[in-house]
């Protein structure tokens, strides 16, 4: 991936900074009307300047105006470059649009408005990407409105996957927030340790996404594995990887169906961070299909290039289960992470087929692209036999969750009490998320005529919450579970927006983090 930025906070006043380019935020201003005898009019009013006291002096009380000139309205994520002609010691100004006052928006009752902290992150990413490889020292005002969604805008909004470019510039970049505390004293620390937190939380969605943008060539299962292994060790972890003899021994027939077709045998890697004061375990469970073509079920030609991120779960749970490490997280933590590739072949699994999973349940096969469920209830098996507080499974599961939900929400299905506080983290951290229900009547559809269990029904209806029913059957008795579906948006296919690029997005690493804070701080 390309180098994150190096990241500083500074008391030094904005104006007299030695940067190349300093971000400011601005706001819509509120329109006036103009009117005279004879006609009416409503003139657009210049943006507001947000976070930047004392800025709008150095330009003669004039800022506003000149980057109304320029084109500035204060729209979400609009940025617009204004030359500074040495008005301040930075030589161009770039302005990002944080849109509309969340609190106004929230009085009327206007639906599904970011909040500060996500406008922040939002502006943070697409002033990043806006300056490209052209400055090399930024300075930020936008610290001083939240700090910690400055910090994971800006390294979110700087990423690029550049591994397989044979001329990547990658220039080193400082960025220097202005307008929170920092230096030595109380206050000072603070800041300093935000933004220390906030930086490695997105490094850790950095991590995920070089996983994710990967090619499946290059990042098949047992590489997959020993990337994992590597990353866990570098920071302390206990790592086990279960090659495809232990899988066979142990009887984990979900991974060994799914992964039997392939050249490149499965794996499962068990990833643990452990903690003196931790009074409770949380287990995580991220589906790794390093490629999936549907198997014998074989997909459609058109973007089945996008297969690439159908181990988008495990990226997560891996980088996720890390962070908890380098935070030295108060909190236990064992991902179980099933890795295999589903092609077809002549030992490919096939419909029709009764797998015997991790346990002894028995999967009756009626379309072998429904695979993540079947590695998926083999890795939650045993994830429960750790008896783990809570458990938490992610995965790009069901194209079902995009048509319900779109590309950008997941969908969050589970006990309902743990479901609602996994959702509350999801949209506190930015990510977003939909508590979804798990219908008792869809239940019936899954019944096999020959096994305990099919691993799809007869229709299309309800694709996603079947699933989340599927899985149910192998989560513990009285264990509190969540399931996230993050079948769009952990892959944008589109063109970038605020601090998401193209290709792997690294969601739901930011929501994953804030729950296991959550479930250290109050069990």
């Amino acid at each position: 991936m390309s180098t994150p930025p190096d990241l500083r906070i500074s008391q030094e006043a904005a104006d007299a900074a030695e940067v190349d380019v300093l971000v400011v935020g601005t706001r819509p201003g509120t329109s006036e009307e103009d009117s005279d005898d004879a006609v009416e009019t409503v003139s657009a009013a210049p943006p507001v300047l947000v976070g930047s006291d004392g800025l709008d002096a150095a330009f003669g009380g004039e800022l506003a105006a000149l980057l109304a000139l320029a084109g500035a309205a204060g729209a979400a994520e609009e940025v617009v470059k204004l030359p500074t002609r040495g008005a301040i010691t930075a030589p161009l100004l770039l302005a990002v649009g944080l849109g509309p006052d969340p609190d106004a928006r929230a009085a009327d009752g206007t639906a599904g408005a970011p909040d500060l902290a996500e406008q922040v992150r939002r502006a943070s990413g697409a002033a990043a990407r806006a300056l490209g490889k052209t400055a090399t020292r930024v300075g930020s005002t936008l610290g001083a409105l939240d700090l910690t969604a400055a910090v994971e805008g800006t390294v979110l909004g700087s990423y690029a996957f550049t591994d397989y470019r044979s001329a990547a510039d990658d220039p080193v970049r400082t960025v220097t927030f202005f307008g929170a505390a920092g230096g030595s004293g109380g206050a000072g620390e603070r800041e300093n340790a935000t933004l220390a937190d906030a930086a490695m939380t997105a490094r850790a969605v950095c991590a995920a996404r070089d996983l994710i943008n990967t090619p499946p060539n290059d990042l098949y299962p047992a590489e997959f594995a020993r990337r994992a292994r590597d990353m866990g060790e570098t920071v302390g972890l206990e790592v086990e990887v279960l090659d495809e003899s232990a899988l066979a021994e142990g009887g984990y027939g979900g991974i060994l169906g799914v992964g039997g077709g392939s050249s490149r045998p499965p794996r499962l890697v068990r990833l643990r961070h452990t903690h003196p004061d931790a009074t409770r375990t949380v287990a995580l469970v991220g589906k790794g299909i390093t490629f999936d073509t549907g198997g014998i079920s074989i997909k459609p030609a058109a973007n089945m290039d996008h297969m690439t991120s159908d181990m988008s779960g495990a990226a997560c749970v891996v980088a996720t289960v890390c962070l908890a490490a380098e935070q030295n997280l108060p909190v236990n933590v064992t991902a179980t992470v099933p890795m295999a590739e589903n092609m077809p072949s002549g030992t490919a699994y096939r419909p029709g087929d009764v797998l015997t999973m991790y346990g002894g349940k028995t999967v009756e096969v009626l379309n072998t692209d429904a695979e993540g469920r079947l590695i998926l209830g083999d890795a939650i098996v045993r994830a429960c036999e750790d008896s783990p507080d809570y458990l938490v499974e992610t995965s790009t599961l069901t194209g079902a969750q995009v048509v319900a939900l779109g590309s950008r929400t997941a969908g969050i299905m589970g006990s309902d009490e743990f479901r609602d506080r996994v959702t509350a983290a999801a949209v506190g951290a930015g990510e977003g998320g939909w508590a979804m229900p798990l219908p008792e009547e869809l239940r019936g559809d899954l019944d096999s005529r020959i096994a305990d269990i099919a691993n799809v029904t007869g229709h299309r209806f309800g694709g996603m919450l079947v699933a989340g029913l599927f899985l149910r059957e192998f989560v513990a008795d009285g264990v509190p579970w969540a399931h996230i579906d993050i079948a769009g948006p952990a892959f944008n296919t589109g063109g970038p927006h605020g601090y998401t690029p193209k290709g792997g997005t690294g969601l739901p690493v930011r929501t994953l983090a804030a729950v296991l804070a959550d479930i250290a701080g109050k069990g």
